[in-house]
């Protein structure tokens, strides 16, 4: 190719090309990334040394060739400060010369494109920056909005999942909570009820243990399902685990709320087919039903969760009703339960002594002792308000083993006394009788106080004495080879088991006042002789195994006339003295 003002010769600098694209190539080689080989690069090059040539000879002489060359050094991404600065410097120093060009005109007209060479390139960088931050921009919008919509869908399956049990897809909780708070929210006189069932099912952990978790998840998903359809509009939640709770809103009446609980019931007995086998569940349902006013959602719960275990305790597969008076009443055992410890630490427990009269000469053969609470708030209570709930919470050892030692205390006192002084008889839980120390403990009262072991009595229940295997007839065997006297408590209202009595270590038997209160009624009539026939009964059934009979319960001289009559041994009850302090015994000796 030749140009107007080329010299002559021109069109063999092709060689001339190949030598200045390849040293423009070298110069922009690491200013920027290329996406391109060496060869490619200097292609390209070799390309825009064509059209560079092309602008200076061209006629008349224009600069828009020298914009669209720095447009395509950008384009082709030699697009960094130091590549234009190496391109104008290699055009600058070696274009003419590798191509053999020469004159004034040219070097002017290479300053002139230069200069618009470098103007393009700036624009075209400028532009591209713009077009990519306009890109990322962009990207940024969508990616932003792409964001929020997963965190509104991620928001709203934590909401399908906050207020829904997963595994069920019943309310769970959370719901329930919120929905019972709202039904006390809302507007509408303080004659609106309402009516919650606690459900739990009966025996589930068994399933559990036997078949597994998996068939336990199935037969939840069943029992939902269920309940679900047995109860109709009413919320039905799951609480956790094997619990449900049913909310019945307006109820008029209790009866509306029972209706709801059969119908639970109804629907959880039906089979179950779990892995292809047929289970049957039963439940217990605790029911609450009452005014909104003059409650709150937490009192309602509690009170609900308190009769679910009333249900439990009644035996299962079934509902029991909240009962006010009932659970006073358990309060007041909880709170004695809670004190017991400290006030035995406090001393607030002291025994007081019934009189063991001999029937025979209406001596003082012995003295029961019993124990006493003086709450400083509730008075003196009797044992039936607090022994029950020492041996459920495990006090009772602890509770008779101070027994035992004061009254072994006692016992010696009145020996200093008195030589008539009669012999103590203290009560053994069954857990007392079964403790391996219980051998050491007596032993080592007996050896502190210097008391004869007969001056002490052991009563012992039937049921303690029933199991000769048992590790409780061994120890009383081995206290009665020391001398103690071991009787039978209450003879008559346990096993009854009258053959076993021959190898029980035991001295007396204690018949039961529900006998001895058959023979206040005259003897003429058909129930009062049949007692006195089996009074009669068991002391001759005594004295053939040697053992001595106290009847209990004894109010009356009648009484003590008729048990005389049929050979009882001795008695105690109101009519030979009441319970008295050892103060009073003491002016009996």
């Amino acid at each position: 190719m030749r140009y107007p003002l080329a010299p002559a010769g021109y069109g063999s600098t092709a060689p001339g090309l190949a030598i200045f694209a390849r040293a423009w190539a070298k110069a922009v080689t690491g200013t920027s990334y290329l996406p391109v080989t060496p060869a490619q690069l200097e292609e390209f090059l070799e390309g825009l040394t064509v059209r560079l040539v092309e602008a200076l000879y061209e006629e008349p002489f224009s600069l828009r060739r020298g914009y669209q060359i720095g447009a395509d050094l950008v384009a082709a991404h030699i697009a960094s400060a130091e590549g234009l600065g190496r391109t104008i410097e290699v055009i600058d120093l070696r274009l003419l010369r590798d191509l053999g060009l020469s004159g004034d005109d040219l070097r002017d007209r290479m300053a002139r494109l230069l200069g618009t060479v470098a103007i393009g390139y700036a624009r075209a960088l400028r532009d591209r920056t713009l077009d990519e931050q306009e890109s990322i921009r962009r990207a940024a919008m969508v990616a932003r909005e792409q964001a929020e919509q997963a965190l509104r869908e991620s928001e709203a399956r934590f909401r399908h999942q906050a207020t829904h049990d997963p595994l069920t897809n019943l309310p769970n909780r959370a719901l329930f909570t919120e929905r019972l708070a709202a039904v006390f929210g809302r507007d509408g006189g303080s004659d609106r009820r309402l009516g919650v069932c606690f459900v739990d099912l009966d025996g589930f952990k068994m399933v559990n243990d036997t078949l597994g978790h998996h068939a336990g998840d199935l037969l939840l998903m069943s029992v939902a399902a269920k309940l679900r359809r047995g109860v109709g509009e009413h919320l039905v939640a799951r609480m956790g685990g094997d619990e449900f709770v049913i909310l019945v809103e307006n109820t008029t009446c209790t009866d509306d709320v029972l209706k709801v609980a059969d119908a639970a019931l109804a629907a959880i007995n039906e089979p179950s087919t779990v892995d292809g086998q047929e289970l049957r569940v039963s439940a217990s349902i605790g029911i609450v039903e009452r005014p909104v006013s003059g409650t709150t959602p937490s009192e309602v719960m509690r009170a609900a969760d308190i009769t679910l275990h009333w249900a439990k305790s009644s035996g299962k597969s079934r509902w029991a009703l909240f009962d006010p008076e009932r659970n006073e009443r358990e309060l007041t055992r909880y709170a004695l339960s809670s004190a017991m410890p400290a006030a035995l630490e406090r001393g607030e427990f002291c025994l007081d002594y019934q009189p063991l009269v001999s029937l025979c000469d209406g001596r003082l053969l012995g003295v029961e002792a019993l124990v006493r609470w003086r709450h400083p708030k509730l008075g003196v209570l009797r044992p039936d308000k607090f022994i029950g709930l020492a041996e459920e919470t495990g006090l009772i050892v602890r509770l008779g083993g101070w027994v035992l030692a004061e009254a072994c205390r006692q016992a010696r006192k009145w020996i200093d006394l008195s030589p008539k002084a009669p012999f103590v008889s203290v009560n053994l839980a069954v857990r007392q009788v079964r403790r391996p120390g219980l051998i050491q403990e007596v032993t080592d009262l007996l050896e502190e106080y210097h008391l004869p072991p007969g001056r002490l009595q052991l009563e012992i229940t039937e049921s303690a004495m029933m199991n000769g295997a048992d590790e409780s007839v061994g120890n009383l065997r081995t206290l009665s080879d020391l001398g103690v006297r071991i009787a039978i408590d209450d003879f008559g209202t346990g096993y009854s088991n009258l053959s076993y009595l021959r190898t029980l270590p035991v001295c007396e038997l204690k018949v039961a006042g529900s006998f001895v209160e058959g023979l206040r009624a005259p003897a003429a009539e058909p129930a009062s002789l049949t007692d006195e026939r089996i009074l009669a009964t068991l002391v001759s059934l005594a004295h053939t195994l040697n053992l001595t009979v106290t009847a209990e319960g004894v109010e009356t001289a009648a009484q003590a006339d008729r048990l005389r009559a049929i050979g009882c041994d001795a008695a105690q009850g109101w009519h030979f003295g009441a319970p008295m302090s050892p103060d009073h015994v003491d002016a009996l000796l």
